[in-house]
């Protein structure tokens, strides 16, 4: 039986990350230019690196490199979440802004867990 091919942006957690990638500039233009270089860079760069790390790991051939690049996009996550915890806290975003974002980034934590536990070999 033939597996059916899911192209990298069929994939659900992929888009979800580029719609957070989106949401994620939106927020990054409002910023000033001192916004920006202190923590807004940062804030972009993690959140992109999401979707980015997705896309690599959906290139790569075995499971086990893969799987890697998976887990550098959960790290991302991570650090997209605190960067935006720094925005809230210094009051660059407001607080509505930021639970919807959050929302988003545990969604987005949760399938990524799923997709990883689906992409081992089954024992």
């Amino acid at each position: 039986m033939q597996k059916d091919y899911i192209k990298l942006e069929g994939l659900d957690i992929y888009k979800m990350s580029v719609e957070l990638g989106r949401k994620a500039w939106k927020i990054y233009e409002k910023m000033n230019w001192q916004e920006k270089k202190i923590m807004g860079d940062q804030f972009i760069r993690a959140v992109d690196s999401v979707g980015a790390n997705i896309a690599e790991g959906y290139g790569r051939f075995h499971y086990l490199d893969r799987i890697k690049f998976y887990y550098n996009a959960r790290g991302s996550l991570f650090e997209a979440k605190y960067w935006l915890l720094l925005l809230e806290d210094r009051k660059k975003i407001k607080k509505e802004t930021y639970q919807n974002f959050l929302k988003d980034l545990e969604e987005l934590h949760k399938q990524l867990n799923v997709f990883i536990k689906s992409c081992r070999p089954k024992q």
